[in-house]
């Protein structure tokens, strides 16, 4: 939970306003990074869009979610679907050494309605495949075992579509040369809007994939603090 003190006129006093936002940033990093739209006229990034260094925020000491590692049996693959924003939880698993200890091969897909708003995650996957620290601490090559699959559903791009109908009719599959998921070799993770986040959960059903927690390992898990 990050956010600013606003004044709330009811009252006269200075309260705090708090949203969640996902921490983009790996585990072992000294800094902190985060990653959001600007709305322009949303209560709390239409003034945290302007904040510069010195200006002070709040932020809550302790983190949340249901997308780690500890909840997902060993497998061979590893899915992670996003749509929009829901790139952060990403940005930190693929930096984090040990989604490539734990599998074979690493399957990020991000959708988005313009080519603009995969501008942040293709930045991530650049620096990804060529960061010498990355290297050192996970191994020479980890970078092989990442494939990158972004997808517009508006603007026009390399590929098109919701990654549920690529899925559905299996052009997925096709350009990345796998087979369909299944519950013996497949696991994935899940971060995206609301509706996103239901459907690709019954698909994954569908597949034969079990839905895991920290105190029950199974096959997949989603983001519970929904992105609207």
């Amino acid at each position: 939970m990050i956010g600013l003190m606003q004044h709330d006129e009811k009252t006269g006093r200075e309260k705090p306003l708090l949203r969640a936002y996902s921490i983009a940033s790996p585990s072992w990093d000294e800094e902190l990074e985060f990653y959001s739209i600007k709305v322009p006229d949303g209560p709390l990034t239409s003034r945290l869009q302007h904040i510069g260094p010195g200006d002070q925020i709040i932020l809550r000491p302790k983190p949340v979610g249901t997308l780690v590692h500890d909840a997902l049996l060993p497998g061979k693959r590893i899915w992670f679907f996003a749509t929009g924003t829901g790139f952060a939880p990403f940005a930190s698993l693929l930096r984090d050494p040990q989604t490539y200890e734990d599998y074979d091969e690493v399957i990020i897909t991000h959708t988005c309605r313009e080519v603009g708003e995969l501008a942040y995650g293709r930045e991530v996957i650049e620096n990804i495949r060529k960061d010498e620290l990355l290297e050192e601490l996970i191994g020479e090559g980890f970078h092989e075992k990442l494939r990158y699959y972004p997808t517009t559903t508006r603007e026009q791009s390399p590929k098109m579509g919701r990654i549920t109908d690529l899925m559905r009719d299996g052009t997925v599959f096709a350009d990345l040369g796998v087979e369909p998921l299944c519950a013996e070799t497949d696991r994935a993770m899940i971060c995206g809007n609301l509706a996103f986040n239901l459907e690709l959960k019954a698909m994954l059903e569908e597949y034969g994939l079990e839905e895991g927690a920290n105190s029950n390992p199974r096959h997949y898990v989603v983001e519970k603090a929904f992105l609207d």
